[in-house]
């Protein structure tokens, strides 16, 4: 069979099986790598076998029965010359019993501990053998598996895929050789049959130069992929929106601020893409308070100097108000009109504001998902916005951009979580990416706080301080209801705790469930200082601007991801004053609570804490659900593997132009034919 032609099927339920691990053909399941590996090599004398360690013993079985005390249970006795091991199978079946046979020679591995008899093995890997049965000559590969598909199987599938697939060489020779990379065929061999002499650490922390070519192969995959659908968005057309400059002087003109070098740099990336005639797709991403909305309200303002529609798109409707809110304050002095859409508006204010669109009184349109629904009319759409883009799925931003018929709109997508410069290299290589990493003069420090839950009259104390010297104080909590799994203190419960404790105070309550105009009464009186804390959910996390605002508490702070906990920090320091940020949290904390605290504690810098969190979380919180077709990566790792990301990211290039066949081949190898273009 064709080397990436699919597994034979010897059944049905082992096709579903291996589905259920990503395995379609001889090429997936030979790309199925082992975790780790167990030394079946050597023998081991039952009295030198190590506790706490795994050792393979080979002995005669003296005795074996089925007990009732504690537990119905499997107890077996071997003998070698050395001594005698006990086994014990606390589950077992009838074959297991048919070789526990007294005077069976067996060879049984696994752990070996202290029990009450002496050395025991529970539950060990066991098979009969006759003397002198010749010993396994590679160290013994343990797959990740699925319910049914045994070890044994998978290592029979393993060798059935090396003399079916397609072993070739894919990378020029000149660029194996400059990268010191080890060969393919050789590499996958040595993963899945290492020899007894392996060196078990390199292989199981993935430093061995095999796992080396591997995670090569896999990051240049990936870089092919992403890079020609890079090529493909461009292909298309879009409009070409020239910055005429008029409108946009005359809003930096009028600005009470400055902007940043970094906001000037990525306002010149953005009207450069905009004059082209393909369809932009750039990132904007910065961190807390850096900048973001004014960049893309001059991106917008392009947009409608050349008759063209701007819409910008944001997850939250709190969000989206506070958007609105500052376009319109900005533009509509310039006389450029600004409608707002979302789905809890009135029937005849969402008419009014319709029509405004239809009939081009307002070019600029800001909103929630309520943006994509059919009514909206925005055939005209030159640039679509997204704020918080991870947030949105594939379909969402494709139907923002299928508004258009016959071109693209131009898309810059907005992120506050700052996305660590390996991830932009690998996950965002199809994107083209601005960066603002400077805040603006004026940001007043932060001062991050751990304190035990068992202080929280002290923080209490601290909110009620700070609201008589005229500021105000967020306290945000996980949850809004009572979880008996979670037993975190509910937002209800602390508000009616807070009214309580602090009556010279008005305290609000907002969270996901309230009514959509409950929720803007509450946040409008907190922003004009009627109450003084709001106790919120983490619909505030983002888009919140309140200056005055300058005690942020967050209740089990242990149980957030570092970037909401950075997200949530940052809605205070906004104004002049001194802030802090007071971490409550409940011990005895996780590794990875600590972890987190630990990072959010020692710095306020974005990036670095993006760095902490790609470290404690992976990729797949910043990917998000982006886009269809990013290939995740199984082996290569952010963290440890820079310098692979960096070479194949220049090798992608040079296969593309000089191996386009090869490139292909790659593909096929890596995604067989699951690999799609890139879409949204």
């Amino acid at each position: 069979m064709a080397g990436n032609g699919p597994v034979r099927k010897p059944a049905s339920a082992l096709t579903g099986r291996l589905h259920k691990l990503g395995i379609y053909n001889d090429a997936d399941m030979l790309l199925h790598l082992p975790m780790r590996y167990e030394d079946e090599t050597r023998l081991v004398n039952i009295r030198d076998a190590a506790s706490g360690a795994s050792a393979q013993i080979e002995a005669e079985v003296e005795h074996a029965e089925v007990t009732f005390r504690p537990r119905r249970q499997l107890v077996a006795r071997l003998r070698d010359e050395s001594g005698t091991l006990c086994l014990r199978f606390l589950n077992f079946y009838p074959a297991i019993q048919k070789l526990l046979i007294p005077g069976q020679r067996v060879r049984a591995f696994g752990e070996v501990r202290s029990g009450f008899w002496g050395p025991e093995m529970i539950h060990p890997r066991l098979q009969a053998v006759s003397s002198g049965d010749a010993l396994p000559q590679a160290l013994t590969p343990i797959y990740p598996a699925t319910a049914g598909l045994a070890q044994a199987a998978m290592r029979k599938l393993v060798l059935r895929a090396f003399g079916r697939a397609s072993l070739a060489e894919l990378l020029p020779d000149a660029l194996r050789k400059s990268l010191k990379l080890a060969g393919w065929e050789r590499s996958l061999r040595y993963l899945h049959q290492p020899p007894p002499d392996a060196r078990l650490p390199a292989l199981e922390d993935r430093s061995h130069p095999a796992w080396r070519r591997i995670k090569f192969d896999e990051l240049l995959a990936q870089q092919i992929q992403l890079r020609r659908a890079y090529l493909e968005r461009r292909s298309h057309t879009a409009a070409a929106i020239p910055a005429l400059g008029r409108l946009t002087a005359l809003l930096i003109a009028a600005l009470p601020f400055a902007l940043t070098g970094a906001q000037a740099r990525a306002v010149d990336e953005i009207a450069r893409d905009l004059a082209q005639p393909w369809p932009m797709q750039r990132l904007l991403q910065g961190d807390v308070g850096s900048g973001k909305t004014i960049v893309a309200a001059l991106a917008m303002l392009q947009a409608a100097e050349n008759g063209l529609q701007a819409a910008l798109m944001a997850p939250t409707e709190i969000l989206a108000e506070q958007h609105f809110r500052k376009l319109a304050g900005w533009l509509e002095p310039l006389g450029v009109t600004v409608a707002w859409l979302s789905g809890s508006q009135k029937k005849r204010e969402r008419t009014a504001m319709l029509e405004r669109i239809a009939n081009g009184e307002a070019l600029l349109v800001v909103g929630t998902h309520a943006l994509i629904e059919d009514s909206v009319g925005l055939e005209n759409l030159g640039l679509a916005v997204v704020d918080e883009q991870h947030r949105f799925g594939v379909r969402q931003r494709l139907a923002l951009r299928e508004k258009v018929s016959g071109r693209l709109p131009h898309m810059l997508m907005m992120s506050a979580t700052p996305i660590p410069r390996t991830l932009a290299m690998s996950y965002m290589a199809d994107l083209d990416v601005s960066v603002l990493d400077e805040l603006p003069p004026g940001r007043t420090p932060i001062v991050t706080r751990l304190v035990a839950d068992a202080r929280r009259d002290e923080v209490i104390a601290r909110v009620r301080d700070a609201c008589r010297e005229g500021r105000q104080a967020y306290w945000v909590c996980p949850l809004i209801e009572e979880s008996e799994t979670l037993q975190l203190q509910t937002a209800v419960e602390t508000h009616e705790t807070l009214v309580a404790e602090l009556p010279e105070l008005q305290v609000g309550l907002v969270h996901g469930r309230l009514k959509p105009d409950e929720k803007a009464s509450v946040m409008d009186a907190f922003l004009r200082n009627e109450t003084q804390v709001l106790v919120a959910t983490t619909v505030i996390e983002v888009g919140v601007d309140v200056p005055n605002a300058s005690l942020m508490v967050i209740e089990h702070a242990e149980r957030f991801g570092l970037a909401q906990l950075h997200q949530l920090r940052g809605r205070v320091g906004r104004g002049a004053a001194a802030s802090s940020c007071v971490l409550l949290y409940a011990s005895p904390l996780s590794q990875n609570g600590r972890a987190r605290l630990k990072a959010i504690y020692e710095t306020t810098d974005g990036f670095e804490i993006a760095r902490a969190d790609l470290q404690l979380r992976g990729p797949g919180e910043f990917v998000g659900a982006r886009q269809s077709g990013v290939p995740l990566l199984r082996y290569a790792n952010l963290d440890t593997d820079v310098d692979l990301i960096e070479a194949a990211k220049q090798a992608a290039e040079e296969l593309q132009a000089r191996y386009p066949e090869a490139a292909d081949d790659l593909l096929r190898r890596w995604y067989g034919g699951r690999s799609e273009l890139l879409k949204a």
